[in-house]
């Protein structure tokens, strides 16, 4: 039906609200949103104090070009009302805007932001924005890296079968597990062996950026 939202798959029930600070023992939740007016794609993982992460739910937002924009934006505000609902997140992470050459689309990506941001306020959570490079930085360790480096090291850390697709989807994943890696307490302990390549690169960085 046009103008309605449609996800993909849904995992995993979800966990009390509170917030994610140094003696709270429960995974951090959160919700990565990829922006995008035609498809807005939505992630949500558990991230656990040792930078363990698990898919809990993975889809796209879609809003049918034919519609008015006021209608396409409610569409992706309702479909992003319905994934808090129902997977309760502590926090929710969206791609920072960037200047692109096509004007239209960045208007688009802007608007859908700005709902994103909307919708996590409306619901009392914590918002932040990232860079696409700080994402593939965090996830691949290294900020030019290709969607299909980024959705190979989302599978990997997630330990799931198959690639996440769509692209937007796996980007809105990589999203939620960049900001629980930069915002989320580090490591009990000195040793780096639980962490993959990735969350060392990103830990390393982390450790000279303190200097």
């Amino acid at each position: 039906m046009p103008g309605t939202a449609r996800f993909a798959d849904c995992r995993g029930a979800a966990p009390p609200r509170r917030t994610y600070r140094g003696g709270v023992t429960s995974p951090l939740r959160v919700l990565g949103v990829d922006p995008g007016l035609t498809r807005c794609g939505v992630g949500v993982v558990d991230v656990a104090r040792d930078r363990s992460a698990q898919l809990v739910h993975v889809g796209v937002v879609r809003s049918d070009v034919g519609l008015p924009i006021e209608r396409r934006l409610a569409t992706i505000a309702a479909g992003l009302r319905a994934v808090i609902a129902e997977h309760r997140p502590h926090v929710v992470a969206v791609e920072r805007v960037f200047a692109q050459h096509n004007r239209s689309t960045v208007m688009g990506t802007a608007q859908a932001s700005g709902i994103a941001l909307l919708v996590a306020a409306e619901h009392g959570l914590d918002a932040a924005t990232h860079t696409p490079s700080e994402v593939k930085a965090a996830v691949t360790g290294y900020g030019a890296a290709d969607k299909l480096q980024v959705q190979t090291m989302v599978a990997r850390v997630l330990r799931l079968d198959d690639l996440p697709k769509p692209a937007d989807a796996a980007d809105a994943l990589a999203l939620a597990l960049c900001h629980a890696w930069r915002r989320g307490p580090a490591p009990t302990g000195t040793g780096t062996g639980a962490l993959t390549p990735a969350q060392r690169a990103w830990a390393d960085a982390e450790r000279l950026a303190r200097r």
